[in-house]
Protein backbone atom coordinates (compact mmCIF):
# COMPACT_ATOMS: atom_id res chain seq x y z
CA UNK A 1 0.00 0.00 0.00
CA UNK A 2 1.13 3.39 -0.91
CA UNK A 3 1.29 6.21 1.97
CA UNK A 4 1.62 9.60 2.09
CA UNK A 5 -0.04 12.39 2.45
CA UNK A 6 -1.83 14.56 -0.07
CA UNK A 7 -3.65 18.24 -0.73
CA UNK A 8 -7.36 17.85 -0.76
CA UNK A 9 -8.24 21.42 -1.08
CA UNK A 10 -8.93 21.14 -4.87
CA UNK A 11 -11.20 18.68 -4.08
CA UNK A 12 -12.82 20.72 -1.57
CA UNK A 13 -13.85 23.68 -3.79
CA UNK A 14 -15.38 21.06 -6.01
CA UNK A 15 -17.60 19.43 -3.30
CA UNK A 16 -18.51 23.09 -2.04
CA UNK A 17 -20.26 23.67 -4.99
CA UNK A 18 -23.89 22.55 -4.83
CA UNK A 19 -23.81 19.67 -6.98
CA UNK A 20 -28.01 18.31 -6.87
CA UNK A 21 -29.41 16.99 -10.05
CA UNK A 22 -31.93 19.21 -10.18
CA UNK A 23 -29.62 22.54 -9.99
CA UNK A 24 -28.23 22.75 -13.24
CA UNK A 25 -26.10 25.86 -12.35
CA UNK A 26 -24.58 24.41 -9.60
CA UNK A 27 -24.10 20.99 -11.70
CA UNK A 28 -23.06 23.20 -14.51
CA UNK A 29 -20.40 25.33 -12.15
CA UNK A 30 -19.10 22.18 -10.89
CA UNK A 31 -18.38 20.72 -14.49
CA UNK A 32 -16.74 23.92 -15.39
CA UNK A 33 -14.08 23.72 -12.71
CA UNK A 34 -13.53 20.15 -13.89
CA UNK A 35 -13.06 21.10 -17.47
CA UNK A 36 -10.78 23.50 -16.86
CA UNK A 37 -8.19 20.60 -14.72
CA UNK A 38 -8.77 18.37 -17.61
CA UNK A 39 -8.01 21.02 -20.50
CA UNK A 40 -5.22 21.98 -18.68
CA UNK A 41 -3.37 18.75 -19.24
CA UNK A 42 -4.86 18.45 -22.89
CA UNK A 43 -8.00 17.33 -23.35
CA UNK A 44 -10.31 18.08 -25.30
CA UNK A 45 -14.25 18.66 -24.29
CA UNK A 46 -17.14 17.89 -25.57
CA UNK A 47 -20.67 19.29 -24.08
CA UNK A 48 -23.65 17.76 -24.34
CA UNK A 49 -25.63 21.15 -23.83
CA UNK A 50 -29.04 20.33 -21.87
CA UNK A 51 -31.74 22.76 -20.56
CA UNK A 52 -33.18 21.83 -17.65
CA UNK A 53 -30.29 19.38 -15.75
CA UNK A 54 -26.58 20.01 -16.12
CA UNK A 55 -24.51 19.40 -19.50
CA UNK A 56 -23.20 16.22 -19.98
CA UNK A 57 -19.25 16.37 -20.57
CA UNK A 58 -17.08 14.21 -22.40
CA UNK A 59 -13.33 14.78 -22.16
CA UNK A 60 -11.49 13.20 -25.37
CA UNK A 61 -7.70 12.92 -25.77
CA UNK A 62 -5.05 11.89 -29.21
CA UNK A 63 -6.35 8.50 -30.79
CA UNK A 64 -4.14 6.07 -32.04
CA UNK A 65 -4.04 2.30 -32.75
CA UNK A 66 -4.25 0.22 -29.56
CA UNK A 67 -6.91 -0.21 -26.75
CA UNK A 68 -9.66 2.19 -25.71
CA UNK A 69 -10.32 3.21 -22.15
CA UNK A 70 -12.81 5.16 -20.98
CA UNK A 71 -13.33 6.67 -17.56
CA UNK A 72 -16.61 7.21 -16.06
CA UNK A 73 -18.09 9.28 -13.45
CA UNK A 74 -20.69 11.49 -13.17
CA UNK A 75 -21.37 15.49 -11.75
CA UNK A 76 -24.61 15.42 -9.34
CA UNK A 77 -24.88 14.41 -6.12
CA UNK A 78 -28.40 13.74 -4.26
CA UNK A 79 -28.33 16.72 -1.89
CA UNK A 80 -30.22 19.38 -2.28
CA UNK A 81 -29.07 23.55 -2.13
CA UNK A 82 -28.77 24.16 1.68
CA UNK A 83 -29.19 20.70 3.21
CA UNK A 84 -25.62 19.46 2.81
CA UNK A 85 -22.81 21.51 1.46
CA UNK A 86 -19.53 21.88 3.13
CA UNK A 87 -16.24 19.83 2.94
CA UNK A 88 -14.40 18.89 6.18
CA UNK A 89 -11.60 17.09 6.86
CA UNK A 90 -9.62 15.16 9.88
CA UNK A 91 -6.68 13.19 10.15
CA UNK A 92 -8.39 9.91 8.69
CA UNK A 93 -11.37 11.23 6.44
CA UNK A 94 -12.58 13.84 4.36
CA UNK A 95 -16.32 14.85 4.33
CA UNK A 96 -19.22 16.16 2.34
CA UNK A 97 -21.17 15.88 -0.30
CA UNK A 98 -19.77 13.76 -3.31
CA UNK A 99 -16.56 13.46 -1.17
CA UNK A 100 -16.79 8.96 -2.21
CA UNK A 101 -20.08 9.37 -4.63
CA UNK A 102 -18.50 10.20 -6.88
CA UNK A 103 -16.51 13.42 -6.74
CA UNK A 104 -14.11 11.72 -4.70
CA UNK A 105 -13.99 9.43 -7.40
CA UNK A 106 -13.58 11.92 -10.00
CA UNK A 107 -10.64 13.56 -8.26
CA UNK A 108 -8.95 10.14 -8.39
CA UNK A 109 -9.14 10.04 -11.76
CA UNK A 110 -7.92 13.48 -12.89
CA UNK A 111 -4.84 12.48 -9.95
CA UNK A 112 -3.80 9.73 -12.06
CA UNK A 113 -4.57 11.59 -15.18
CA UNK A 114 -2.40 14.37 -14.11
CA UNK A 115 0.77 12.15 -13.67
CA UNK A 116 0.86 10.01 -16.59
CA UNK A 117 0.55 13.59 -18.51
CA UNK A 118 3.67 14.92 -16.31
CA UNK A 119 5.55 11.54 -16.99
CA UNK A 120 4.93 11.06 -20.67
CA UNK A 121 3.86 14.97 -22.02
CA UNK A 122 0.67 13.47 -23.60
CA UNK A 123 -2.11 11.43 -23.03
CA UNK A 124 -4.10 9.20 -25.81
CA UNK A 125 -6.29 6.52 -26.18
CA UNK A 126 -8.10 7.53 -22.80
CA UNK A 127 -11.45 9.51 -22.48
CA UNK A 128 -13.21 10.85 -19.73
CA UNK A 129 -17.40 11.08 -19.51
CA UNK A 130 -19.37 12.72 -16.73
CA UNK A 131 -22.66 12.51 -16.90
CA UNK A 132 -25.10 15.01 -15.37
CA UNK A 133 -27.96 12.53 -14.36
CA UNK A 134 -26.87 9.76 -12.94
CA UNK A 135 -28.12 9.72 -9.10
CA UNK A 136 -31.86 9.89 -10.90
CA UNK A 137 -31.29 7.03 -12.88
CA UNK A 138 -29.30 8.62 -16.32
CA UNK A 139 -32.81 8.70 -18.05
CA UNK A 140 -31.04 11.37 -20.13
CA UNK A 141 -27.80 10.19 -20.34
CA UNK A 142 -28.10 6.91 -20.99
CA UNK A 143 -28.77 6.91 -24.39
CA UNK A 144 -25.20 8.78 -24.77
CA UNK A 145 -23.35 6.24 -22.80
CA UNK A 146 -24.96 3.09 -24.78
CA UNK A 147 -23.70 5.18 -27.94
CA UNK A 148 -20.10 5.73 -26.86
CA UNK A 149 -20.04 2.30 -25.86
CA UNK A 150 -19.10 1.14 -29.21
CA UNK A 151 -16.26 2.95 -28.81
CA UNK A 152 -14.25 1.44 -26.05
CA UNK A 153 -12.60 -1.45 -25.38
CA UNK A 154 -12.50 -1.24 -21.65
CA UNK A 155 -14.34 1.05 -18.59
CA UNK A 156 -12.85 1.82 -15.36
CA UNK A 157 -16.09 3.43 -13.48
CA UNK A 158 -14.99 5.78 -10.32
CA UNK A 159 -17.49 5.16 -7.66
CA UNK A 160 -16.42 4.27 -4.16
CA UNK A 161 -14.12 1.72 -3.55
CA UNK A 162 -15.48 -1.01 -1.06
CA UNK A 163 -14.37 -1.26 2.71
CA UNK A 164 -10.66 -2.98 1.39
CA UNK A 165 -10.36 -1.23 -2.00
CA UNK A 166 -12.54 -3.78 -3.49
CA UNK A 167 -13.54 -3.25 -7.25
CA UNK A 168 -16.85 -4.30 -8.28
CA UNK A 169 -17.26 -6.81 -10.55
CA UNK A 170 -21.35 -7.02 -10.06
CA UNK A 171 -24.43 -5.15 -9.96
CA UNK A 172 -28.00 -6.11 -10.23
CA UNK A 173 -30.23 -4.59 -12.90
CA UNK A 174 -33.21 -2.11 -11.51
CA UNK A 175 -36.53 -1.10 -13.46
CA UNK A 176 -39.03 0.53 -12.13
CA UNK A 177 -43.00 -0.02 -13.53
CA UNK A 178 -46.27 2.12 -12.98
CA UNK A 179 -49.36 -0.26 -12.87
CA UNK A 180 -52.80 1.61 -13.28
CA UNK A 181 -56.21 0.37 -12.12
CA UNK A 182 -59.27 1.18 -13.17
CA UNK A 183 -62.18 0.56 -11.28
CA UNK A 184 -65.96 2.22 -10.59
CA UNK A 185 -67.12 4.56 -8.43
CA UNK A 186 -70.20 4.24 -6.05
CA UNK A 187 -71.14 5.09 -2.35
CA UNK A 188 -69.80 2.70 -0.11
CA UNK A 189 -73.22 3.01 1.60
CA UNK A 190 -76.06 2.99 -0.81
CA UNK A 191 -74.99 1.72 -3.62
CA UNK A 192 -71.91 -1.12 -2.41
CA UNK A 193 -72.38 -3.87 -5.15
CA UNK A 194 -72.46 -1.74 -8.20
CA UNK A 195 -69.03 -0.54 -7.68
CA UNK A 196 -65.91 -1.64 -8.87
CA UNK A 197 -63.05 -1.63 -6.14
CA UNK A 198 -59.55 -0.68 -7.82
CA UNK A 199 -57.76 -0.86 -4.69
CA UNK A 200 -59.12 -4.12 -3.70
CA UNK A 201 -57.64 -5.37 -7.34
CA UNK A 202 -54.51 -3.41 -6.06
CA UNK A 203 -54.25 -5.63 -3.16
CA UNK A 204 -54.09 -8.57 -5.24
CA UNK A 205 -51.56 -7.62 -7.37
CA UNK A 206 -49.33 -6.22 -4.36
CA UNK A 207 -49.42 -9.61 -3.00
CA UNK A 208 -48.84 -11.45 -6.34
CA UNK A 209 -46.03 -8.97 -7.05
CA UNK A 210 -44.00 -9.11 -3.63
CA UNK A 211 -44.13 -13.38 -4.16
CA UNK A 212 -42.32 -13.11 -7.47
CA UNK A 213 -39.01 -12.29 -5.08
CA UNK A 214 -36.64 -14.73 -4.77
CA UNK A 215 -33.21 -13.79 -2.23
CA UNK A 216 -31.46 -16.96 -2.88
CA UNK A 217 -31.35 -16.02 -6.61
CA UNK A 218 -30.90 -12.20 -5.19
CA UNK A 219 -34.50 -11.08 -7.42
CA UNK A 220 -36.46 -8.61 -5.11
CA UNK A 221 -39.59 -7.22 -6.36
CA UNK A 222 -40.91 -4.23 -3.76
CA UNK A 223 -44.34 -2.52 -4.56
CA UNK A 224 -42.64 0.38 -2.99
CA UNK A 225 -45.69 2.56 -3.37
CA UNK A 226 -49.75 1.92 -3.47
CA UNK A 227 -52.42 4.67 -3.25
CA UNK A 228 -55.96 4.92 -4.53
CA UNK A 229 -59.39 5.56 -4.10
CA UNK A 230 -61.35 8.88 -3.26
CA UNK A 231 -62.67 8.57 0.52
CA UNK A 232 -63.84 6.24 2.92
CA UNK A 233 -67.53 6.18 1.87
CA UNK A 234 -66.45 5.57 -1.87
CA UNK A 235 -66.29 2.62 -3.60
CA UNK A 236 -62.53 3.25 -5.43
CA UNK A 237 -62.35 3.93 -8.89
CA UNK A 238 -58.74 3.91 -9.17
CA UNK A 239 -55.41 3.06 -7.67
CA UNK A 240 -51.82 2.85 -8.89
CA UNK A 241 -48.73 0.64 -7.77
CA UNK A 242 -45.12 1.74 -7.87
CA UNK A 243 -42.73 -1.08 -8.48
CA UNK A 244 -38.88 -2.15 -8.42
CA UNK A 245 -37.23 -4.77 -9.32
CA UNK A 246 -33.75 -5.45 -8.65
CA UNK A 247 -31.99 -8.98 -10.31
CA UNK A 248 -28.65 -11.06 -10.41
CA UNK A 249 -29.36 -12.43 -13.89
CA UNK A 250 -31.13 -12.24 -17.52
CA UNK A 251 -32.96 -15.44 -17.02
CA UNK A 252 -34.35 -13.46 -13.43
CA UNK A 253 -34.84 -10.10 -15.80
CA UNK A 254 -37.05 -12.33 -18.17
CA UNK A 255 -39.03 -14.46 -15.80
CA UNK A 256 -39.97 -11.12 -13.64
CA UNK A 257 -40.95 -9.01 -16.84
CA UNK A 258 -43.53 -11.61 -18.16
CA UNK A 259 -44.83 -12.02 -14.73
CA UNK A 260 -45.68 -8.37 -14.18
CA UNK A 261 -46.96 -8.28 -17.51
CA UNK A 262 -49.26 -11.10 -16.98
CA UNK A 263 -50.64 -10.12 -13.53
CA UNK A 264 -51.25 -6.48 -14.63
CA UNK A 265 -53.47 -8.08 -16.95
CA UNK A 266 -54.96 -10.99 -15.14
CA UNK A 267 -57.93 -9.32 -12.79
CA UNK A 268 -59.30 -10.68 -9.48
CA UNK A 269 -61.77 -8.28 -9.07
CA UNK A 270 -64.35 -8.33 -12.31
CA UNK A 271 -64.51 -5.06 -13.92
CA UNK A 272 -60.78 -3.92 -13.33
CA UNK A 273 -58.43 -3.00 -16.06
CA UNK A 274 -55.13 -2.11 -15.72
CA UNK A 275 -52.23 -0.94 -17.54
CA UNK A 276 -48.35 -1.01 -17.35
CA UNK A 277 -46.13 1.44 -17.81
CA UNK A 278 -42.21 1.69 -16.98
CA UNK A 279 -38.95 0.39 -18.06
CA UNK A 280 -35.74 -0.81 -17.21
CA UNK A 281 -33.51 1.54 -15.89
CA UNK A 282 -30.14 -0.05 -15.74
CA UNK A 283 -29.52 -3.52 -16.94
CA UNK A 284 -27.34 -6.30 -15.27
CA UNK A 285 -24.07 -5.71 -14.76
CA UNK A 286 -23.24 -10.35 -14.82
CA UNK A 287 -19.58 -11.03 -14.14
CA UNK A 288 -17.92 -12.71 -17.36
CA UNK A 289 -14.78 -14.37 -17.60
CA UNK A 290 -13.68 -11.09 -20.17
CA UNK A 291 -13.93 -8.95 -17.45
CA UNK A 292 -12.18 -11.38 -15.35
CA UNK A 293 -8.98 -11.72 -17.79
CA UNK A 294 -8.96 -8.25 -17.76
CA UNK A 295 -8.57 -8.00 -13.41
CA UNK A 296 -5.71 -10.20 -14.07
CA UNK A 297 -3.81 -8.42 -16.28
CA UNK A 298 -4.96 -5.36 -14.14
CA UNK A 299 -3.57 -7.04 -11.20
CA UNK A 300 -0.05 -7.64 -13.21
CA UNK A 301 -0.03 -4.05 -14.44
CA UNK A 302 0.15 -2.40 -10.58
CA UNK A 303 1.54 -5.26 -8.78
CA UNK A 304 -1.35 -5.43 -6.34
CA UNK A 305 -3.98 -8.11 -5.90
CA UNK A 306 -7.37 -6.65 -6.69
CA UNK A 307 -10.28 -7.71 -4.48
CA UNK A 308 -13.63 -7.61 -5.67
CA UNK A 309 -16.95 -7.49 -4.83
CA UNK A 310 -20.59 -7.43 -6.21
CA UNK A 311 -23.61 -4.71 -5.23
CA UNK A 312 -26.95 -4.42 -4.98
CA UNK A 313 -27.01 -0.61 -5.91
CA UNK A 314 -26.41 0.36 -9.38
CA UNK A 315 -24.79 2.63 -11.47
CA UNK A 316 -23.77 3.53 -14.97
CA UNK A 317 -21.49 0.81 -14.86
CA UNK A 318 -24.72 -1.05 -16.03
CA UNK A 319 -25.21 0.68 -18.97
CA UNK A 320 -21.54 0.03 -20.71
CA UNK A 321 -21.79 -3.69 -18.85
CA UNK A 322 -24.38 -4.53 -20.81
CA UNK A 323 -23.37 -3.06 -23.84
CA UNK A 324 -20.95 -5.46 -24.02
CA UNK A 325 -18.16 -3.17 -22.69
CA UNK A 326 -15.60 -4.91 -20.24
CA UNK A 327 -16.51 -2.99 -17.53
CA UNK A 328 -15.07 -2.73 -13.71
CA UNK A 329 -16.51 -0.56 -11.43
CA UNK A 330 -15.11 1.24 -7.70
CA UNK A 331 -12.09 2.97 -8.79
CA UNK A 332 -12.93 5.84 -6.43
CA UNK A 333 -11.45 6.34 -2.77
CA UNK A 334 -13.53 3.73 -0.36
CA UNK A 335 -16.16 5.97 1.27
CA UNK A 336 -19.20 5.23 3.00
CA UNK A 337 -22.91 7.45 4.22
CA UNK A 338 -22.95 8.19 0.45
CA UNK A 339 -26.58 9.63 -0.02
CA UNK A 340 -26.65 10.84 3.64
CA UNK A 341 -25.10 13.74 5.75
CA UNK A 342 -22.77 11.64 7.05
CA UNK A 343 -21.05 10.63 3.77
CA UNK A 344 -17.17 10.75 3.74
CA UNK A 345 -13.99 9.19 2.48
CA UNK A 346 -10.97 7.69 3.74
CA UNK A 347 -7.84 9.74 2.69
CA UNK A 348 -4.88 6.68 2.66
CA UNK A 349 -7.35 5.14 -0.03
CA UNK A 350 -6.80 8.11 -2.23
CA UNK A 351 -3.58 7.68 -2.62
CA UNK A 352 -3.77 3.89 -2.82
CA UNK A 353 -6.17 4.75 -5.75
CA UNK A 354 -4.36 6.94 -7.75
CA UNK A 355 -1.19 5.42 -7.45
CA UNK A 356 -3.09 2.12 -9.26
CA UNK A 357 -4.97 3.61 -11.33
CA UNK A 358 -1.84 5.57 -12.43
CA UNK A 359 -0.10 2.32 -13.24
CA UNK A 360 -3.14 1.44 -15.25
CA UNK A 361 -2.98 4.49 -17.61
CA UNK A 362 -0.12 4.61 -17.83
CA UNK A 363 -0.14 1.12 -19.40
CA UNK A 364 -2.70 2.26 -21.41
CA UNK A 365 -1.57 5.24 -22.41
CA UNK A 366 -1.44 6.46 -26.63
CA UNK A 367 -2.35 3.03 -27.54
CA UNK A 368 1.06 1.17 -26.29
CA UNK A 369 -1.19 -2.49 -25.07
CA UNK A 370 -1.85 -3.75 -28.61
CA UNK A 371 -2.99 -6.83 -27.11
Amino acid sequence: MVKGEMDFSELAELININSYTKNKQGVDKSGALFRQWMEEIGFVTYVYQREMIGNHLLFTSTQSTGKKLLLLGHLDTVFPPLSFETFSEDEQWIYGPGACDIKGGNYVALCALRAVKAACGQIGNIDMLLVSDEETGSDDSKLISQQLAEQYDYVLVFEAAGKNNELVTGRKGVGTFFIDIKGKAAHAGNHYSEGVNANLEAAHKCIQLTELTDLERGTTVNVGKLEGGIGANTISPHARLIVEMRYTNMKERDRVLEAIHVITHTHEVEGTDASLSGDIQRDVMEPNEKQQRFLRQLESITGDRLLTEQRGGVSDANIFAAKGCITLDGFGPFGDGDHTIHERANKQSFITRIEQVRKILMHYNQGLEKG
